[in-house]
């Protein structure tokens, strides 16, 4: 008897643990399609045609600076709202631990949309940034990205990369402004290659999209090139910016 009951009672202990996973599949399953269902018709457009400009730069139908114009332009119809319900934001920075040095990387997961593939042309994230640090100096090769603000404010750089050196950049700054929910901003290999943003509310999130290999045939690698935009003073407002490592550049930046 005792032995039945032992096993009554484990049986009854595993029917109720998966009953319990079930029932919190299905609260996945139907917040996941609630949150989905939300998405307003403005957004999904939105996002479509951020989409497809992504593929034509990437594909050079439009130069890097014509896309930049017109992702600036779109950027500038959604309601900073309406996108941070659309990539989950509440849920997606619940129990956040920012990090010492720099920016810490978020990554959304889109609804589904109809018109939009699964696979996306561009890449995205969110830098989530807290009071007095920093999106380090720094520029790109063969990428093109566009910055959003979401929440917070930022003090944002932006410089043009003149001429490459061995161990410095020439550069020329474009850019010095306070940026608000709803700023934007955008790089390119030819216009405001470099940028800094650093927080100035006591934190701060950016979404970020890019798309990789913009300009084939250049040989030259997707990642960040790290300055110091404090450096010598040139002739006609250039500088002549130290690369630096991703260290050095978070310990000086970060």
């Amino acid at each position: 008897m005792t032995e039945l009951s032992n096993v009554t009672r484990r049986d009854f202990g595993k029917a109720g643990v998966q009953s319990l996973l079930t029932l919190s599949l299905l609260e996945t399953i139907f917040a996941r399609d609630a949150w989905a269902a939300n998405v307003s018709p403005i957004t999904a457009k939105w996002l479509v045609g951020l989409n497809e400009l992504a593929g034509d730069v990437k594909e050079q139908r439009i130069s890097q600076v014509a896309w930049q114009k017109k992702v600036e332009e779109l950027y500038g119809q959604i309601e900073v709202d309406e996108l941070m319900k659309f990539v989950d934001f509440k849920n997606l920075t619940k129990d956040l631990k920012f990090v010492d040095h720099g920016a810490r990387s978020l990554r959304p997961k889109f609804p589904d949309v109809e018109g939009l593939p699964k696979e996306l042309v561009f890449g995205k994230q969110i830098f989530a940034i807290k009071k007095g640090q920093s999106v380090v100096p720094h520029g790109h090769n063969n990428m093109a990205t566009a910055f959003l603000v979401l929440k917070g404010e930022l003090h944002g750089r932006h410089y043009d990369r003149i001429e490459d050196e061995t161990d410095h950049l020439i550069i020329r700054p474009t850019i010095d402004a306070q940026f608000k929910p709803g700023g934007t901003s955008t790089v390119s290999d030819y216009k405001d290659n470099i940028h800094w943003f650093k927080a100035s509310s006591e934190s701060a999130f950016i979404f970020n999209i890019h798309v990789l290999g913009c300009r084939p045939g250049s040989g030259l690698p997707t990642g960040r090139v790290y300055v110091d935009p404090n450096g010598e003073s040139l002739k006609g407002g250039l500088v002549r910016a130290r690369r630096l490592n991703y260290g050095e550049a978070h310990k000086l930046f970060g």
